[in-house]
């Protein structure tokens, strides 16, 4: 065999390799964007979540500040999930907007969370217990005060829900009253679901109390002691 076809030969093979490696690249490039669009056009699973109380005591700091989740000194455990903190993250999960339809309404964290959604712009709603809005510690108050838009029930039927609506997608919902007792102290639970048969409903209900109940019946808010109650507006 001459030096030339020895060469010639060289190069067919080389480049006979060249395409069979193109080829596998190829298969296995395809093969990853079967999978990629399989999992894209797969119907994601609906979240479903059941939560119980009282929840163990720990620090939620490092859910206000993700960023810096070392921050908090305090004396509470840190890093520890709990029910409370998986309730805190679907809340603070919000992109747009929430609706709240809660009876009692006096826990710190959760008032802390909603306002932090309120100052990020995202329109929050909020119905609530002409009475209980009267009671020392209710934080119905001061989200008034701070702008958010509160309405209450006007008829002598107490408003006796506990469920929030996150986008109009997610539905949290149970026996849990918004309060430290039920937090920390009861026998309590929270049904977590995206189920659109579950979702669906509840908006509508909120719809219907938010449109029946007249803005003018909700107390006004007092920079007077905590002791006093909220007057009503007259107009």
């Amino acid at each position: 065999m001459t030096k030339n076809n020895c060469g010639l030969r060289h190069i067919v093979v080389m480049w006979r390799v060249k395409v069979a490696g193109l080829s596998l690249v190829a298969v296995s490039l395809s093969v990853e964007l079967l999978v990629w669009l399989l999992r894209r056009l797969r119907p994601r699973k609906a979240l479903n979540e059941a939560l119980f109380f009282p929840s163990e005591i720990a620090c939620v700091e490092h859910i206000f500040t993700p960023s810096s989740p070392h921050s908090c000194v305090c004396f509470l455990p840190h890093g520890v999930e709990t029910s409370f903190s998986r309730l805190l993250r679907h809340i603070l999960s919000t992109s747009s907007s929430l609706d709240l339809c809660v009876f009692a309404f006096s826990n710190m964290d959760l008032s802390r969370a909603v306002l932090a959604l309120y100052r990020k712009g995202i329109t929050i709603r909020v119905l609530a217990d002409k009475d209980y809005t009267a009671i020392t510690g209710s934080k119905i108050g001061v989200l008034h005060k701070a702008g958010i838009c509160v309405r209450c029930n006007a008829n002598s039927v107490h408003m006796h829900h506990k469920f929030a609506l996150v986008d109009g997608r997610l539905l949290i919902t149970g026996s849990l009253n918004w309060t430290l007792q039920a937090v920390q102290g009861n026998m309590e639970n929270v049904l977590i679901t995206e189920e659109p048969d579950l979702v669906q409903p509840f908006i509508k209900e909120f719809h219907r109390l938010w449109v029946l109940n007249d803005p003018a019946q909700c107390p006004k808010p007092s920079d007077q002691k905590p002791t006093q109650v909220f007057t009503k507006t007259s107009n």
